[in-house]
């Protein structure tokens, strides 16, 4: 169920770009332990003056290699998990060529009223779905 938003720049093939977004599915398999089949992913990819991402005063440079990771899911997973799952997606990252320094995870949390998946029903609400984790 979590939604993933990837934003990266442009220029990888098409097979690199598929290969960011099924490490991103599989760390969230592999941390937030969801069906393999619950993916819903955004690739999109932009100019390289539409992303601008600094260190944060961090002190390191990003490459134009960077790529932005949004997750939006229900909310109930601890500070560990979502800590596990950071460090999950910049080694499933790292393996298809993202450097750590390139990563940056922002992660949203909502409620099973926040999701419809088809034809202007909630799920989860009506009963068609069961919520994650109860």
């Amino acid at each position: 169920m979590p939604l993933a938003r990837i934003d990266m720049i442009r220029g990888r093939d098409p097979e690199s770009v598929r290969a960011v977004a099924d490490a991103v599915q599989q760390s969230l398999i592999d941390v937030l332990r969801i069906p393999e089949r619950d993916r819903f992913q955004i690739v999109t990819q932009h100019d390289p003056d539409e992303i601008i991402a600094l260190d944060a005063g961090l002190g390191f440079e990003r490459t134009p290699g960077t790529v932005i990771v949004h997750i939006f899911t229900q909310r109930g997973r601890s500070t560990e998990d979502k800590q596990q799952l950071y460090k999950r997606l910049a080694e499933r990252l790292a393996a298809v060529g993202v450097d750590g320094k390139d990563l940056f995870v922002s992660y949203f949390e909502n409620g099973p009223e926040d999701w419809s998946f088809a034809d202007g029903s909630a799920q989860y609400v009506e009963g068609d779905l069961a919520v994650p984790g109860r």
